[in-house]
């Protein structure tokens, strides 16, 4: 007979999330280790660590009443900071995405009628972190796509634009490698090392 696999710490942070949706009320950490293992089947010994990263996390609240220290959540809430975190990625890819359209225009620029342009290896490693700040934030906002279903919708909607703008930057790079290899009789191959362009660039 199989052992039951235990749960993820990400696992354990949601069921006792639910918990606390599910209650709508304040409790002492006590009464939590005793409805975990039995409501939710978070062990007891891992409730006090779990509650603790969801209040680093500001997802649970808590306070001292009194001689006893309580803790709760509410959906109300949960909605209100998914969605202001959402909006504070959208505007950070929105920065990105300017910042990655002024830098491949000045990379466009650098490249025209020069074989060896000044300050191109500066601005290919400059397009390099933008686009891996871009991949970053893309992944923190997929990191809320299940949180819930209306800013699942904004999200979705969101991230059709960011990536249609991003097929677009790639259609730019495949237009200007075009363009330098009719120009300069250039092979593609020596084309992408020259200018450190991933072989395996392709649309999203």
């Amino acid at each position: 007979m199989s052992r039951r696999k235990g749960l993820s710490h990400e696992e354990k942070r949601q069921k006792m999330m639910e918990l606390f949706y599910e209650k709508k009320d304040f409790f002492q950490l006590k009464e939590l280790e005793k409805m975990g293992p039995k409501e939710k089947g978070v062990i007891s010994q891992a409730v006090k660590e779990i509650v603790q990263s969801l209040v680093d996390d500001a997802m649970v609240d808590t306070d001292k009443i009194g001689t006893g220290v309580y803790f709760w959540a509410f959906p109300s809430k949960a909605i209100s900071i998914r969605k202001r975190k959402i909006d504070d990625q959208n505007d950070k890819l929105q920065e990105v995405n300017k910042k990655l359209k002024i830098t491949k225009e000045k990379l466009e620029q650098a490249k025209v009628g020069r074989e060896e342009g000044e300050g191109r290896e500066e601005l290919l490693k400059r397009l390099s972190q933008l686009e891996g700040s871009q991949n970053q934030l893309n992944k923190d906002i997929q990191k809320y796509r299940d949180c819930d279903p209306e800013v699942l919708t904004q999200m979705k909607e969101r991230s059709v634009v960011a990536q249609a703008a991003a097929n677009r930057w790639t259609d730019n790079i495949y237009e200007v490698k075009r363009w330098v290899k009719n120009k300069f009789s250039i092979s593609e191959d020596v084309l992408n090392k020259t200018f450190e362009i991933p072989e395996d660039l392709d649309y999203i």
